[in-house]
């Protein structure tokens, strides 16, 4: 009964979803790829809400229903049948009367199953696409057949490119590359590499008093070149974000210094490699949002990076819907780690295999602790900590590793603006 439920609700808001797009006529930017969906998304929106009127995705749970909400301006409703049947009323409203509709539309669309975004594309008609970067090992892969089939059906969001569309790609990643030749459409690429037309380089971590306060690197366009500073982030994938937002908006009337001061000014979300003041004259890196192995393995990266006088501390959690990878993947991030780490902190049942990783790393046993338990991990770290100590956190939604981050961060009171899942629907998760 609750299937057919579903179905009748998707199908009435997705009619009135297209009824609205077809009344108001906004420009619409769909963003999908495995890392810096989010990222991009704020980082966008940051961008073009200095000239226009924009709407953002507010949640990317269920494409199925995201998308046409974002449109309608709507709640998920749940299982509630009365906030569904204020849901269609609000559709309603939008078609038969006037109202002040936003210019922009920037919709985050992720590929959870197969068909997924194959859907969305029939009916969704777009001004820009821009996948982001994959790897190896993507996100949410375990309900596909590959890597192969996830991209193929990352792809199909391309199919609803109006004639005139733009597509930004991660030049990067050598499968979404490749997507440049699917069709006709104008196609802008972004990354480090030679072969991107929006490249950055000489990027360098920025310091205050001795501590990471942010990123530098140089924005370059052909001949064109532009600094960029990044406050309060870490992490190539911050970069990545800047180069996708500057390549989407190329094509868009707003000047380029606006656009390079609302990347300086753009806080990105929680949880997405953003520096927290920890106890006793820490840092805390806190990318506890969510977890991939590509993701895992940047920030890592970024940590080896850093320069610091005291320790360096990852505090990572299991990785889900990683199906078939999830063995290897947990080994992967923890042969890195144990390479980069002077103390690693497990968290969750496939930890084993992080811990397996690590020791294959070198990372000696007695500076590798399991819990079962993100909380547990913090108040361990709590009593462990020291001036300069540099901690990196990670994991999947699941396994909640912002309250690690909450037990080590100078300020928990201001937990709710900074840390991930504050909202009262993650209340009485475990």
């Amino acid at each position: 009964m609750k299937s057919i439920f579903k179905r009748i609700i998707i199908n009435l808001i997705t009619f009135e979803a297209k009824l609205v797009l077809a009344k108001y006529k906004p420009k619409i930017v769909a963003i999908t790829g495995s890392v810096g969906k989010t990222g991009t998304k704020e980082a966008l929106y940051s961008v073009l809400n200095k000239n226009f009127f924009v709407r953002q995705t507010k949640t990317n749970s269920n494409n199925e229903f995201s998308a046409p909400l974002t449109i309608l301006d709507c709640p998920n409703g749940g299982n509630n049948p009365f906030s569904w049947i204020k849901n269609i009323l609000r559709g309603v409203s939008l078609i038969v009367f006037k109202h002040q509709y936003p210019q922009w539309l920037i919709l985050e669309i992720s590929a959870e199953r197969p068909g997924d975004i194959e859907k969305i594309s029939k009916w969704l008609k777009t001004d820009i696409v821009i996948i982001t970067r994959l790897g190896d090992m993507p996100a949410h892969v375990e309900f596909f057949d590959s890597v192969e089939h996830l991209v193929k059906e990352k792809a199909f969001l391309i199919d609803s490119l109006k004639e005139d569309g733009l597509l930004v790609l991660n030049g990067d990643d050598e499968r979404i590359s490749k997507l440049k030749g699917r069709d006709s459409h104008k196609v802008v690429s972004y990354g480090f590499g030679k072969q991107a037309q929006v490249k950055a380089g000489k990027t360098r971590i920025s310091y205050k008093k001795g501590r990471p306060a942010g990123l530098f690197f140089e924005l370059s366009e052909g001949a064109d070149r532009s600094s960029v500073k990044l406050k309060n982030v870490l992490g190539k994938h911050h970069i990545y974000v800047a180069l996708a937002t500057y390549s989407a908006v190329s094509g868009v009337d707003i000047q380029k210094s606006v656009v390079l001061d609302a990347l300086s000014d753009y806080i990105p979300p929680a949880g997405r490699l953003r520096l927290v003041e920890g106890i006793k004259n820490s840092v805390i890196i806190d990318d506890s949002y969510n977890s991939s192995p590509i993701a895992v393995l940047a920030g890592l990266e970024t940590l080896k990076r850093i320069k610091t006088k005291g320790k360096k501390i990852a505090v990572l959690g299991d990785m889900l819907e990683l199906g078939k990878y999830t063995v290897d993947a947990h080994k992967t991030i923890g042969l890195a780690a144990g390479k980069i780490s002077d103390l690693l902190l497990v968290v969750g049942p496939r930890s084993q295999y992080i811990i397996e990783g690590a020791l294959d790393g070198g990372l000696s046993e007695k500076n590798i602790i399991e819990f079962n338990d993100s909380r547990e991990a913090g108040k361990y770290l709590e009593r462990k900590l020291k001036e300069d100590d540099i901690v990196f956190v990670k994991g999947s939604q699941i396994m909640r590793m912002e309250r690690a981050v909450e037990e080590i961060m100078l300020h928990p009171e201001n937990k709710s603006r900074v840390l991930a899942r504050q909202g009262v629907e993650w209340s009485g998760v475990a």
